[in-house]
């Protein structure tokens, strides 16, 4: 398989992060223009406090793409190093971004928990499935 073919799902889901970036500055920018808030008023935890749900849900799954996605990045470099990608590796860093893409849809529009979860799940299954067979090829090499 071609190894260049793990980067698709890798550099989809900086592009998913750059989306919801976009999206979120988009919806903040012009809640602080119309608020009225001092600028002294600006504190992260201020304007976390006074955002309306349409406001915060973005920033807060932005934040989300800065916490498993590093891993998913950082497995994917390690697979694609060790030369060890393949059609398995592939499938799951697309279902990871797939899944991440739909939690993020849900997340920053209508925040339905119980189905952001399940997608969130979804998602980590997949990229836990990718670290642990990694880890597995690893240790089964070294001993």
């Amino acid at each position: 398989m071609n190894q260049d073919a793990i980067f698709q799902p890798f550099f989809a889901t900086m592009f998913l992060t750059l989306v919801v970036w976009i999206y979120m500055y988009g919806r903040r920018l012009p809640f602080i223009f119309s608020s009225g808030l001092d600028p002294k008023q600006m504190t992260p935890l201020e304007l976390a406090r006074v955002s309306p749900p349409q406001v915060s849900t973005p920033s807060d799954n932005l934040k989300n793409l800065f916490e498993l996605p590093t891993v998913f990045y950082a497995i994917v470099l390690y697979i694609y190093v060790t030369r060890q990608v393949d059609a398995t590796f592939v499938g799951a860093a697309w279902g990871f971004f797939l899944f991440r893409a739909l939690h993020s849809v849900v997340h920053c529009t209508f925040n339905f928990i119980p189905l952001r979860f399940v997608l969130y799940v979804i998602s980590a299954a997949a990229l836990w499935f990718m670290v642990l067979r990694a880890a597995l090829s690893a240790w089964r090499f070294v001993n």
